[in-house]
């Protein structure tokens, strides 16, 4: 093993012990809900950002698959012959499935094209949805509930046991797409991101790296929808509807697209926002349009971007303390890039 995916390891273990551990400091039950919540928005904004932050792909239609996986996980439940992993396995390998039809078409438009083509196959996965009641429930959603079998003897019945579950799925989730955006193919797509016409020329099959991520994204997606639909027993027309994914979009826009972790930063604060400000007012679309329009057009990139580059400029500016005197004759050291900059301000 080398020694970024040791302490990416290392940092996934201490991750999900400190996931563990919250609920026992803070027993009351909202909290593992909206912990809950929180793993499953964060894989459908964090899969995103690999398209996004790391691509340069703008999905408008991201969502789909975070619809797709819901519905195939419950669905396969409901028969009752499947086993909670298998089930999961099976909705995730469909949802990659159709993920990988549908970027065969998407990966060769660009910009523009790209982003709204995403959401018309978003609208259309939607509309059957909606459309086949005698499967899907129409828009009433999936009904009958979604089973909850032991699991190596464990009961998902159990609030803490399923809590446990998800947050140990939510861990290994990201901890795959870290390995993937330090990969090779992660710099790859790096290169694709900013100058595919360079990357082309080097040889890279831009299309396929595309449709590789766009296919490896929507299964990371899914995983996000199967842990909702297995929390509140269901699935619904609104996991698959636009506003679904321009919400990841605010997520990523809130926390940033440069740090790995961004969009969680980012999903977060949207989160919170909406369990609080529904709670004190009605008026809860005016109170998150403000706070997305505060941060998008006062600090113009993601808070943890801000938080990051704060770090960065306080280290690089930071002046270099003299060991002892200058020798009589030496010139002094010279001072790091900027640091005379911080001096004068």
């Amino acid at each position: 093993m080398s020694p970024g995916l040791l302490r990416d390891v290392a940092f996934a273990i201490a991750a999900l012990a400190l996931l563990l551990v919250l609920p026992m400091a803070f027993p009351a039950p909202a909290l593992r809900d909206f912990l809950i919540y929180f793993f499953a928005y964060g894989l459908l904004a964090m899969s995103l950002n690999l398209l996004v932050g790391l691509t340069g792909l703008v999905s408008f239609g991201h969502a789909a698959y975070f619809a797709t996986g819901a519905y195939a996980f419950g669905l396969l439940m409901q028969t009752g012959r499947v086993s909670i992993p298998l089930a999961m396995l099976a909705a995730v390998g469909g949802t990659a499935l159709v993920a990988l039809v549908i970027g065969a078409i998407c990966v060769r438009l660009k910009e523009i094209y790209f982003s709204f083509i995403t959401l018309a196959f978003q609208m259309f996965i939607h509309s059957v949805i909606v459309t086949w009641v005698s499967l899907t429930g129409g828009d009433q959603g999936l009904r009958g509930g979604i089973p909850r079998p032991p699991i190596l003897g464990l009961d998902l019945n159990d609030a803490r046991v399923l809590y446990g579950a998800c947050a140990a799925v939510f861990v290994l989730c990201i901890l795959a797409m870290r390995q993937v955006s330090q990969s090779p193919f992660g710099y790859t797509l790096r290169m694709i991101r900013d100058n595919p016409a360079r990357a082309n020329f080097l040889g890279v099959d831009v299309t396929a790296m595309k449709l590789g991520i766009f296919v490896f994204a929507a299964a990371m997606a899914s995983v996000g929808g199967l842990i909702l639909a297995l929390f509140v027993s269901g699935a619904y027309p609104e996991f698959a509807f636009w506003t679904t994914s321009g919400e990841a979009i605010f997520m990523i826009m809130l926390g940033g697209t440069t740090i790995f972790l961004g969009p969680l930063v980012g999903t977060l604060l949207l989160q919170t926002l909406n369990h609080f400000v529904t709670i004190y007012t009605e008026h809860h679309g005016l109170v998150l349009g403000t706070v997305i329009l505060v941060i998008v057009l006062g600090l113009r990139r993601g808070l943890a971007d801000v938080v990051y580059d704060w770090l960065q400029g306080r280290r690089t500016t930071r002046p270099n303390t003299p060991a002892g005197p200058t020798p009589e004759g030496a010139e002094p050291a010279p001072l790091p890039d900027g640091a005379l900059k911080s001096r004068i301000v």
